[in-house]
């Protein structure tokens, strides 16, 4: 039988009765002759939950323990699930990351997958059973628990969609694919059937919450097709987005925001003691450039738990380094940006129209991006939008 695997976001497994809708849907699958992997993510807001949690112990909690402790969180989901399923007359069998395969760097908070092992899925499958996989998370090489940074549950299940010889992979949430810009920051923003991987993975990079940047890795290399859809929406029916590597059709532009950044000077001879230590301490670097006397580069805090502890190092390694809170990074994605003469200067003016005056600007073959203040951050968006999408 096809391989079919699935995930489901927090918001389409926040709590029992959303459950048990999954648990139909699952079963509808497995009844219509497929082979049926599902990857969960812990319900609703239980992660933050879990943070806010380690927070109230201590300020800054090291990322092994906090790593032990959110990757509790999917736990639940599985289970319940796999419960769930057998209560509507279905096998199923629940895995952790590491039960399922998913061996990963020696990096807590924020891994990598660097193999998968799914002996033990292939197993079940073959028993008749559906798998049920907690995402998020996998094994170092060092056996220690880790997980994969924020939207990791989408890794997860495209990395076992390339490893179980799946042609796609079906991505659930609260919204029916991917879209221009943030609907909830952009009312205007469209509906994009299809997109090609190389733009969803700009716009990942970029901050864009529709996707994983290192799930969309995966499907590049595995040439997995992703299907993006509503959990609410009827089973065959709604709309979706498709993402392939050369789907049909015309260029898309998007917008992105990427909040929680912190801007980065410094002197250009500091730049690399600076790129060193942060990769130590596995503090992310966005937007890295270097002319003349001066550096600059966008710190995204996504996925740094302890903040304050790396910037400190960082402040030690680094002399002369400043650093600007409060930041966000704009960007529009799409074909064609750096080819057309009028793309930069029109997107500069944009931005002083609307007082976002940036504090660095990168340019590359698929993104044009600034970073700005964040209190400007849903202003520009719109602006831009209006001018290169709508």
């Amino acid at each position: 039988m096809a391989v079919l695997v699935q995930k489901y976001g927090g918001s389409s497994v926040a709590d029992v009765e959303k459950i048990g809708k999954v648990a139909d849907r699952v079963v509808a699958a497995k009844r219509a002759g497929n082979d049926v992997v599902v990857v969960v993510s812990a319900m609703g807001k239980t992660t933050d939950g879990l943070l806010a949690l380690a927070k109230s112990v201590a300020a800054d909690a090291p990322r092994r323990e906090l790593d032990m402790l959110v990757s509790t969180g999917e736990r639940v989901t599985m289970s319940l699930l796999s419960i769930a399923i057998h209560a509507r007359g279905a096998d199923a069998i629940s895995f952790t990351g590491s039960q399922s395969g998913i061996i990963t760097s020696d990096r807590h908070f924020d891994a990598r997958i660097i193999e998968v092992r799914p002996h033990r899925i292939e197993d079940e499958l073959a028993r008749g059973r559906v798998v049920i996989v907690a995402g998020y998370q996998g094994m170092s090489y060092r056996r220690e628990i880790t997980t994969l940074g924020r939207g990791g549950t989408d890794t997860t299940a495209v990395a076992l969609a390339a490893a179980l010889g799946a042609e796609h992979c079906e991505i659930y949430s609260d919204v029916d694919g991917v879209y221009s810009a943030d609907p909830r920051v952009v009312p205007e923003a469209k509906h994009l059937p299809e997109l090609d991987l190389a733009t969803l993975a700009e716009m990942a990079e970029a901050g864009a919450k529709v996707l994983n940047a290192q799930a969309v890795e995966w499907a590049r290399r595995a040439k997995i097709v992703i299907h993006a859809r509503k959990t609410a929406d009827p089973l065959g029916g709604g709309r979706e987005t498709v993402c392939a590597e050369r789907p049909e059709g015309t260029p898309v532009r998007a917008v992105v925001g990427l909040d929680r950044v912190v801007h980065v000077r410094m002197p250009a001879r500091e730049l690399r003691g600076f790129a060193e230590a942060a990769a130590a301490l596995e503090v992310p670097l966005l937007d890295v450039a270097a002319s003349g006397e001066g550096a600059t580069c966008a710190i995204p805090l996504l996925n740094v738990p302890d903040w304050a502890r790396c910037r400190t190092n960082l402040e030690e390694r680094a002399r002369g380094a400043a650093f600007e809170p409060d930041c966000a990074v704009v960007s529009v994605v799409g074909d064609g940006l750096t080819g057309a003469a009028r793309a930069l200067p029109r997107f500069l003016a944009l931005l002083d129209e609307v007082g976002a005056s940036p504090r660095a600007v990168h340019a590359g073959p698929l993104r044009i991006g600034a970073t700005i203040d964040a209190a400007k951050l849903a202003v520009a968006q719109r602006a831009l939008h209006a001018a290169f999408v709508h």
